[in-house]
This record gives structure tokens, C-alpha cells and sequence, in this order.
């Protein structure tokens, strides 16, 4: 066995020769100073004295977050976006038709809130601090839209009364429940066209008074997840559900124009405001490709606007 190892052994010394004759490539030369910018001299120079702070590292996350959701909302901004960004645009983000229909179905799901004080003070006073919020929204946007729509000459005085009501919603007191009683009959006088007793208002919309951030997510959690998301994910789930989801897809793209107007939590952070907008176009590209009968369009734009919603909250609590 030890002889084949020998062999091999001294052929190996026997080509040293022949390897040490060989040509090689000099080796590279560097100007000094060449990779300063790319090396550190000393490896403590590399070394942070302290550990970043909590808002240094909320910052470059949301930076980061923010360059990628302005990059998924594409460009640049849609006709409808760049409209409502010049003034209120209401119009172009919601029609007459989904805010007449939107506010018919919050009115009778609230009736259905406010029926007996027992299960209002059990928990359905949570339900109508959202149902009324979201009816405060819509006729806060229904006393500034440009065009003709419902209930437009009571809008600012409905907008107050229910937003008041409202923010009192965060108990379920008697008190509070016959306040809500009241509203559920001012609704109705509304959309029976009977119309408010009086219309006395506050000028203009102050967002900071008529809604907060809470129960606009509250919705857009279960219009996003629970009503879109189902009705998008085939074909035949969207040609049987396209009304209710062009509804929906618009008023989403209003809540997403309604928290960025002063007086909103974060309304003037920038990445904020990135997001914001990435949501309101993703619901915008779903109307849009319901316009084209383009079932897959739907189904992406649907999952775009989640995705906004979870970039969102990873960012913002």
C-alpha cells in the first residue's frame, strides 16, 4: 500500500520544477488613500458610542416604509387625487350615489344599535360611537361636496349632532342612550326628507370636532377585511358584488382623503400622509377596474389597500 503513495509522492516533487518556471499575474496595486471612504483606519470608529434612540429608529423605519409605499402607489398621483389634494375633491373620490347609499345603511344598522338600553349599555354604545362617527364623516364630506347630492343643505347641522353624540358614545349610559335615541329620530326625519328642525351649524369643517381616528379604522378594518376581501377574490364573487364594492372601494378613498385634513391624529406627518394617499389610490384603482369589468384588477387593487393598512399600523398605533 505504501509504494502507490511514493509514486505519487515523487512525481509531485518532480513537477516542482516545472510549477516554480510558471508565469503569474503580478499582484494589484493600490494608491494609498483609495479605499478610505469604504474601510475605517480604526475599528472603534465604527463603533457607536450609544444605542440609537427609540425615535431614531422609528425614523429610519418609517422612511424606509414610506419610500416603499410612495413607490407602490406608482408615479404619481391619479386625476382624482390631484383634484381633492387642490381642495376639498370630494366628487372625485366618492359619488352622490355611494354616499346617499352609505349613509342609508349606517342609519338602519345604528336603528338597530339603539333599540333597548340593556344592550346598549352592554357594549352596543361602542357600536354607535362608530356608526355615528362614520355618519358625521359622511355629512361633513356631503355640507363641502361640489356637486348635487342628498341632505346637502343640512349636512353641516346633521355633521354636528352626530358628531357630538358621537364622542359622548364612549359610555353606555342612560344619559347617553337617550341622547342616541334622539339621533336615530333625527336620522330619520333626514332621510325621510322631513329634514332637521333646525340647521343651525358651525362654519366649515373642523375634523379635530367631528371625528377621530379610532372609528374611521374601525370601519376600514371591516369594509376592507371582511366585505371587500371575500367579494373580490374571483371573478364571480366581483360581477356579484360590484355595486357593493364600488361603494365601498369609494368610501374608502374618502376616509383616506379624511385623515389627512388638519386636526386628524399624525394628519401632518409626512410619512403618514404617504400611506394615507397609497390607500386612497388603491381603492381608487379598484373603482377604476371595476369600470374595465377587470376581475383580477379588483382582486390586486383589494390587496393593495390591505397592504397599505398593514404598513400603516406597523407605523402608527
Amino acid at each position: 500500500m505504501r509504494k502507490p503513495i511514493l509514486a505519487g509522492g515523487l512525481i509531485c516533487l518532480l513537477a516542482l520544477p516545472l510549477l516554480a518556471d510558471e508565469k503569474r499575474a503580478a499582484p494589484p496595486r493600490f494608491d494609498s488613500g483609495e479605499f478610505s471612504s469604504v474601510f475605517f483606519a480604526d475599528l472603534s470608529d465604527a463603533v457607536r458610542d450609544s444605542r440609537p434612540s427609540a425615535p431614531q429608529l422609528r425614523g429610519a423605519a418609517a422612511a424606509q416604509q414610506a419610500a416603499a409605499m410612495q413607490a407602490a402607489a406608482g408615479s404619481g398621483e391619479s386625476a382624482a387625487e390631484a383634484t381633492a389634494a387642490e381642495g376639498t375633491g370630494w366628487s372625485a373620490l366618492i359619488s352622490a350615489t355611494s354616499i346617499e347609499d352609505e349613509v342609508k345603511r349606517l342609519k338602519l344598522q345604528f336603528d338597530g344599535t339603539v333599540t333597548t338600553p340593556g344592550p346598549f349599555k352592554s357594549g352596543g354604545y361602542q357600536d354607535a360611537r362608530q356608526e355615528l362617527s362614520m355618519l358625521a364623516t359622511l355629512f361633513a364630506v356631503i355640507s363641502e361636496y361640489e356637486g348635487d347630492v342628498r341632505w346637502k343643505d343640512e349636512g353641516a347641522a346633521a355633521r354636528d349632532l352626530l358628531a357630538r353624540t358621537a364622542f359622548n358614545c364612549k359610555a353606555g349610559s342612560t344619559q347617553v342612550y337617550n341622547e342616541a335615541k334622539l339621533r336615530k329620530a333625527d336620522l330619520q326625519d333626514i332621510v325621510s326628507g322631513a329634514g332637521l328642525s333646525s340647521r343651525d351649524a358651525e362654519e366649515g369643517n373642523d375634523w379635530a370636532m367631528i371625528v377621530d381616528r379610532v372609528p374611521l379604522m374601525q370601519y376600514l378594518d371591516w369594509a376592507v377585511h371582511e366585505e371587500m376581501s371575500p367579494k373580490s377574490n374571483n371573478k364571480a364573487a366581483v360581477d356579484e358584488n360590484s355595486a357593493e364594492l364600488r361603494r365601498l372601494a369609494e368610501t374608502v378613498a374618502m376616509i383616506g382623503h379624511v385623515l389627512t385634513r388638519e386636526g386628524l391624529d399624525d394628519a401632518d406627518d409626512e410619512d403618514y400622509q404617504v400611506m394615507s394617499k397609497a390607500m386612497t389610490k388603491a381603492a381608487l384603482d379598484v373603482r377604476n377596474a371595476l369600470d374595465q369589468n377587470d376581475a383580477d384588477g379588483v382582486r390586486l387593487a383589494v390587496g393593495a389597500i390591505t397592504q397599505s393598512c398593514s404598513a400603516c399600523h406597523e407605523q402608527f398605533q
